[in-house]
C-alpha cells in the first residue's frame, strides 16, 4: 500500500513553500539555528582559545563542516566564469580564489573558497549554496564537466575524503617549518603550496585570519590523526593550542567573514527552475532568518556584493549571470562592511536584566549568539535605518561584546554610533532556542578595523 505522508512529502524547495502565504514568514518561523560544527565547543577553554590566534598559534579542524566539490572537465573553466562575479583570467593549477555567484537580479547567492588543483580542475569548498548552484547551472547548461562530491558531515554517510586543518597566529610560521623539516615554499597570499607535515603530504592556503599570519592544509583523510599528533608535538614548544567550536565561530567575525548569506533565490522569476531543482532537504529550503530586523519584503534581506566587499572581485570584461543588474546597481549608494563595538554600560543593562525582577531581554550567550542561519538585527541613527547588525559575539581581544554591521556609506564611518535594536519582533516567541523577552537598544561605535586592545 502506498504510504500517503511519503507521497505528499515535498521533494523540493519549491514544493515546501508552495502553499505558503509568506516565505519570508516562514524563514522568520523556522526553528533552524545556526549550524553547530561537529567538533567540541573547546579543547582548554574558548577565552585562551581566541587568544591564541594573536599571540601564539591556534590549530582548527576544519574536517566536518564544510562540503567540497570537484569539478573536472573541458568546460570546469567557463562554468566557474559565467556562474560568478570572478576574474579567471589568470586561471592556473596552485591558485586560489574566493568564488561569488549572483543570481539576475545582482543580489548574492552563495560563496565558497576555489581551488585550481595541479591537474587544472578545481575544487570549490564551503557550504553547499555554491555547490548547489554550480551542479545545477551545469545541467541546465549542458556544460561538459564532470562532479564528484565530498559532503559535510551532516549531509553525508559519515565519512570524508580529505581532512581540512587551518594554523593560525604568530607562532605558526615556525610550526609549520619544523613540520615540513625546512622552510615552506614561498606563496603570496591565496597561493598555494605542496609540503610536508612530518612524513604525511599536503597542498596548503597561504591567509590570514583576524589579520594573524597562517595556512590552511589539505591531505587524504586517513592521516589526520598523525598529522595533528605531530603538529602538537611540535607546538607545545610555542604555546600552541587546539580551538573548538567556540573560538573558531568568533574567530571568523573578528576576521571579518559574513557567512549569514540569505541566497536570493527565493523570490526571481529567472529562479524557478532552480527553486523546482533544490531538493527540499537542502540547505537553502532549511534556513531561517532571525532577528530584529523587520522588512516587509524577502528582497529586502538580500545582499549585494558592495555590502559584504566582494564587489572588489567584479570582472566587468566577462559575461556573467547578474552582471547587467550589477551594472545598474554601479553607481547607487551601496552597503559598506564594519565592525560594531557595543557599549559596556548597554551590555551590562542587559546582563543585569536576569538578575532583578524587571522586564527580561534576548539573552547574551557567551561569547556567540545563535537565533537563527541568517541573524539579522536593525540598526538606526536617530530612529533612521541605517543597515543591519549581524553577528552577535564577544572577543576577549577587543574587551567588548560586538558584531558585524553592513551600513549605508553615510554611516560607515569610523567612530560614528548607530543604535541596535535587541530582541525579536515577537519577543523570541517563534524562536525554540530563545527565551521569551522584551526588545530593547544596544549604541554600538563603528570601526573600520576589528578593534582588537593591543
Amino acid at each position: 500500500m502506498l504510504d500517503k505522508s511519503a507521497a505528499q512529502k515535498p521533494k523540493s524547495l519549491a514544493d515546501k513553500f508552495r502553499d505558503t502565504p509568506s516565505v519570508l514568514d516562514a524563514l522568520k518561523k523556522a526553528p533552524t539555528g545556526t549550524y553547530q560544527h561537529p567538533v567540541p565547543e573547546a579543547h582548554t577553554n574558548w577565552i585562551d582559545e581566541q587568544q591564541a590566534w594573536w599571540t601564539t598559534a591556534i590549530l582548527f579542524d576544519q574536517s566536518f563542516h564544510m562540503t567540497d566539490l570537484y569539478i573536472t572537465g573541458p568546460d570546469t573553466r567557463r562554468l566557474l566564469a559565467e556562474t560568478s562575479i570572478n576574474n579567471y583570467e589568470d586561471w592556473r593549477p596552485m591558485k586560489a580564489f574566493q568564488y561569488a555567484a549572483t543570481g539576475h537580479d545582482g543580489n548574492l547567492i552563495a560563496d565558497s573558497i576555489g581551488f585550481c588543483l595541479p591537474d587544472g580542475s578545481a575544487n570549490i569548498v564551503g557550504k553547499p549554496p555554491a555547490a548547489n548552484w554550480l551542479r545545477y547551472n551545469a545541467e541546465a547548461g549542458g556544460y561538459d564537466v564532470e562532479f564528484a562530491e565530498d559532503l559535510r558531515l551532516l549531509d553525508g554517510n559519515g565519512k570524508r575524503k580529505t581532512f581540512r586543518i587551518q594554523l593560525q597566529g604568530p607562532s605558526a610560521p615556525r610550526i609549520l617549518e619544523e613540520a615540513n623539516g625546512g622552510p615552506l615554499p614561498e606563496t603570496k597570499r591565496f597561493g598555494m603550496c605542496h609540503f610536508k607535515i612530518g612524513e604525511v603530504p599536503v597542498t596548503g592556503l597561504r591567509h590570514g585570519m583576524a589579520g594573524a599570519p597562517g595556512m590552511e592544509f589539505w591531505g587524504d583523510f586517513k592521516h589526520r590523526d598523525a598529522v595533528f599528533e605531530t603538529l602538537k608535538r611540535i607546538g607545545a614548544n610555542h604555546g600552541l593550542l587546539q580551538g573548538g567550536r567556540k573560538s573558531y565561530l568568533t574567530a571568523s567575525k573578528e576576521s571579518g567573514w559574513v557567512g549569514a548569506l540569505l541566497p536570493a533565490i527565493f523570490s526571481t522569476p529567472q529562479m524557478a527552475g532552480y527553486r523546482e531543482w533544490l531538493p527540499a532537504s537542502s540547505f537553502e529550503a532549511n534556513m531561517s532568518i532571525g532577528g530584529s530586523y523587520d522588512a516587509p519584503a524577502i528582497e529586502d534581506y538580500y545582499l549585494d556584493p558592495w555590502a559584504l566587499g566582494y564587489h572588489r572581485l567584479i570582472h566587468w570584461e566577462h559575461d556573467f549571470i547578474g552582471r547587467e543588474a550589477l551594472l545598474a546597481k554601479l553607481d547607487a549608494p551601496h552597503k559598506r562592511k564594519v565592525w560594531l563595538k557595543w557599549d559596556p554600560r548597554d551590555v551590562q543593562r542587559i546582563m543585569g536584566a536576569m538578575l532583578t525582577g524587571g522586564p527580561m531581554f534576548k539573552v547574551l550567550e557567551w561569547p556567540y549568539m545563535d537565533y537563527g542561519s541568517c541573524p539579522y538585527d536593525r540598526a538606526h541613527v536617530g530612529g533612521r535605518d541605517a543597515g543591519l547588525s549581524l553577528y552577535a559575539f564577544y572577543s576577549v581581544n577587543a574587551r567588548s561584546w560586538m558584531s558585524m554591521g553592513l551600513l549605508d556609506e553615510a554611516v560607515a564611518e569610523e567612530g560614528n554610533e548607530v543604535t541596535i535594536v535587541w530582541g525579536e519582533p515577537d519577543g523570541g516567541a517563534s524562536k525554540p532556542m530563545l527565551s521569551r523577552h522584551e526588545q530593547t537598544e544596544i549604541r554600538a561605535t563603528v570601526s573600520s578595523r576589528f578593534p582588537r586592545l593591543a
